[in-house]
């Protein structure tokens, strides 16, 4: 493995977010506070526990959920788009970097991104709610495995956007919904039968639901099937880099 390109690619990515840090961590950690404020401190002590657990800790990991999935994807989008829009990939493809590599140097760079976005926001929900971590080990796991998961995501989504209004539109337009409607701020059981139905068709919910087990220990979803579903759109995501790159699919044309 070629290590020294691995770790430029990582660190030139790196760079750009401690460059643009009120852009990649602020704004973010802002934005889930204000989330914290209206329905953890002022809703959620007029909210009836869901659970067992007060509703302001029950949203904590759906609210964490929503933040990485958005940033992850985007972080890795915006991340190999701008070579391609530069045309500065074919440098990188000229290189003696195999395909591998360069993907482990921008989706490691996005996944450590979302990682500490997720350490700030943890630590900023402390500051509004007061909740506890039953499962810590299998918290921090589970949340590597879907920063990494939609890092990988977002990496296609860079691949495929011929423009960079088509960056957004995943994230905005398709996972912020599905992830308001997967359980962050209430559990699909609180749903009537049909509608509960519907909602396990949402692959969000198995995320949000595996996530909030390892912090309290309830879930909508058995966290077997939660991590078979990470698992199998984790497998799905390298399968379609590897026919990018076997193809070259928008890389070499």
């Amino acid at each position: 493995m070629n290590i020294y390109a691995v770790k430029a690619i990582y660190m030139f990515e790196m760079a750009r977010m401690w460059r643009t840090l009120m852009q990649s961590i602020a704004t973010p950690a802002i934005s889930t506070s204000l989330y914290f404020i209206v329905f953890g401190a002022a809703i959620g002590s007029r909210m009836e526990e869901i659970g067992g657990v007060p509703y302001g800790a029950f949203i904590v990991p759906g609210l964490m959920m929503l933040s990485i999935l958005t940033e992850s994807i985007s972080n890795a989008a915006f991340g190999i788009y701008m070579p391609r829009f530069s045309g500065t990939i074919y440098e990188v493809l000229s290189a003696p970097v195999s395909p591998g590599e360069i993907v482990l140097g921008y989706v490691g760079a996005a996944t450590t991104k979302s990682l500490i976005l997720a350490l700030v926001i943890l630590a900023t929900a402390r500051l509004f709610v007061p909740f506890e971590i039953v499962h810590p080990l299998a918290m921090a796991g589970f949340l590597v495995l879907t920063a990494l998961t939609f890092s990988l995501f977002g990496f296609v989504i860079g691949i495929w956007a011929d423009g960079w209004e088509k960056l957004q539109i995943v994230p905005m337009m398709i996972i912020m919904p599905l992830t308001f409607l997967g359980g962050t701020f209430y559990s699909i059981d609180m749903l009537p039968p049909f509608w509960r139905t519907v909602a396990l068709f949402n692959p969000v919910v198995y995320l949000v639901s595996g996530f909030r087990w390892s912090f309290y220990g309830v879930a909508d979803v058995h966290i077997g099937v939660s991590l078979a579903m990470t698992f199998a759109f984790l497998g799905l995501c390298l399968a379609v880099i590897y026919v990018i790159f076997r193809t070259g699919y928008r890389l070499k044309t």
